[in-house]
């Protein structure tokens, strides 16, 4: 079930080097937010703490009723430990750059990993629920092959059915075309947009601007650690208000 998401003053640092710094952001329920701007201005940080992946210093990040904060993962005023945060990740499906897939399993192995070993689904259910996705991504003879026989674009599209198998409320993809060759990047595009991101509250890291456009119900520029605009694809593509936003979609387009 899609949930929203709630950032509130959200700060995070690695040592001295503050890269969160004060992030407000609200994604309502079904809603498709894009993340853009420069290298190194914490939007691959901003994804990685909704997850948990990464502890933050201070602020909050409210998904549904569970809410992340300096001291960790808490619902109804209890910390979570251990396998009721894995749990909560179930909810919020992570596609990253870099594929992440375990070369020691099959394509199957890699998907039915996480409902069989967190969730403790028989088996028998999660590779029917499995081949069920693989099919609806043309990837359904792969089933028995290893990442390194596939190409970029089948291993990230692997990725998406691996987070999609759990049934996610919310969907986080983090520069999901950035390692792929351009002509493997639509592909990948066509599956986010048509299967992925359908019905769920998701947030997109992307230098793609015309998949933000299609695809975005709000964009958000950020530099610096900061959110420096934020509204309807057309209005911040077309008319960015700062000079910030202007510099930056100069550069990349």
């Amino acid at each position: 079930m899609a949930e929203p998401i709630q950032i509130r003053d959200l700060h995070k640092r690695f040592s001295t080097l503050e890269v969160l710094r004060g992030i407000n952001i609200n994604v309502d329920v079904g809603q498709t937010v894009a993340l853009l701007g420069p290298s190194g201005s914490g939007k691959s940080t901003l994804v990685r703490c909704i997850n948990h992946l990464e502890p933050i210093q201070g602020g909050s990040i409210r998904v549904g009723s569970t809410c992340i904060t300096a001291k960790g993962v808490e619902r109804q005023g209890r910390l979570l430990r251990g396998l009721d945060v894995a749990q909560f990740r179930t909810r919020v499906g992570m596609v990253f750059q870099s594929f992440n897939l375990f070369p020691h399993l099959t394509v199957l192995g890699n998907i039915i990993e996480a409902p069989v070993g967190v969730l403790r689904w028989p088996k028998h259910e999660a590779t029917e629920r499995a081949m069920v996705l693989l099919e609806k991504v043309n990837l359904q003879d792969k089933a028995k092959t290893y990442p390194a026989f596939l190409s970029g674009g089948q291993q990230q599209r692997v990725a998406i059915v691996r987070s999609l198998i759990m049934d996610p409320g919310i969907m986080l993809f983090d520069e999901p075309t950035s390692a792929l060759d351009p002509e493997l990047t639509g592909e990948v595009l066509k599956v986010i947009g048509e299967l992925a991101i359908r019905g769920r509250t998701s947030i997109i890291v992307t230098h793609e601007l015309g998949f933000a456009r299609e695809v975005a119900d709000k964009i958000a520029i950020m530099d610096a650690g900061k959110v420096v605009e934020e509204g309807a694809p057309n209005d911040v593509l077309d008319e960015p208000k700062t000079e910030r936003t202007r510099a930056f979609l100069r550069r990349i387009q």
